[in-house]
């Protein structure tokens, strides 16, 4: 399990487990379906567990090139190692997307309206307005970095010797994302990475689904630039107050 793979598996669990859920929730002839943005952002959360208690003790489970591109910005990740790491995430993330067609298969055969397929795999406005969604994008990834700068270890009360938490030490940034959902994420689906939309939202447009629809191209630009610039933000400003 080097770094590489690590991202590649790690992305391919987030993906596979989040854009399952937006298929449960929003395809026909699911159990799940129509139950609603609590169960989504849940599922996200979870789904961004997973893949850090997989790929953290190996690469980091940046699994986000945002978070990647901030880290390496505020000097907490080497600049050379960014390219391999972005590269395994946008594996990882189509490999999953690929897979959510796969299981879904007669639920997308069965759902009719292209959108509503089109939204498994990416994100979409609620209200389109460039500059508004850009800033949600970036807002909601600052947080994300933001936050993640400031992870500190457990330590021993007696001697400040730093243990392990296993693998609960997963589970502040999976509860990060989900507030992030629950509170900035109704603007625009809260992509706040980019590999996860655009790794995806390739995929949609390869994959032959009947009545799929347009691909969404252009809006495919904002959960890109908005999460970088989001990330950038964060990382210059931990540096500012450090």
């Amino acid at each position: 399990m080097t770094p590489f793979i690590a991202e590649i598996v790690g992305t391919f669990l987030l993906i596979l487990l989040g854009l399952g859920v937006n298929a449960n929730v929003s395809l026909k002839n699911t159990y799940g379906n129509n139950s609603g943005w609590i169960v989504i952002t849940t599922g996200w959360a979870f789904a961004v567990y997973t893949g850090v208690v997989v790929a953290g003790p190996y690469s980091g489970a940046h699994m986000n090139p945002a978070v990647t591109i901030g880290l390496a910005i505020a000097g907490e990740f080497p600049i050379f190692d960014v390219p391999s790491y972005i590269l395994a995430q946008f594996i990882g993330a189509m490999l999953g997307a690929f897979c959510v067609w796969l299981v879904n298969r007669p639920q997308f055969a069965t759902t009719e309206d292209g959108n509503t397929k089109r939204g498994v795999f990416c994100t979409a406005p609620a209200i389109s307005n460039t500059f508004a969604n850009i800033l949600s994008e970036a807002l909601g990834t600052f947080v994300l970095v933001f936050a993640v700068l400031y992870f500190t270890d457990a330590v021993s009360t007696k001697d400040n010797t730093i243990i392990g938490l296993g693998s609960l030490g997963a589970l502040p940034v999976a509860i990060i994302v989900w507030s992030i959902g629950l509170s900035l994420g109704g603007t625009t689906g809260y992509a706040i990475n980019p590999a996860r939309d655009l790794g995806p939202r390739i995929v949609h447009a390869l994959l032959p689904i009947k009545n799929k629809g347009d691909n969404g191209w252009g809006y495919s630009w904002i959960p890109v630039i908005g999460p970088i610039l989001g990330a950038a933000l964060a990382a210059v400003l931990a540096m500012m107050l450090a």
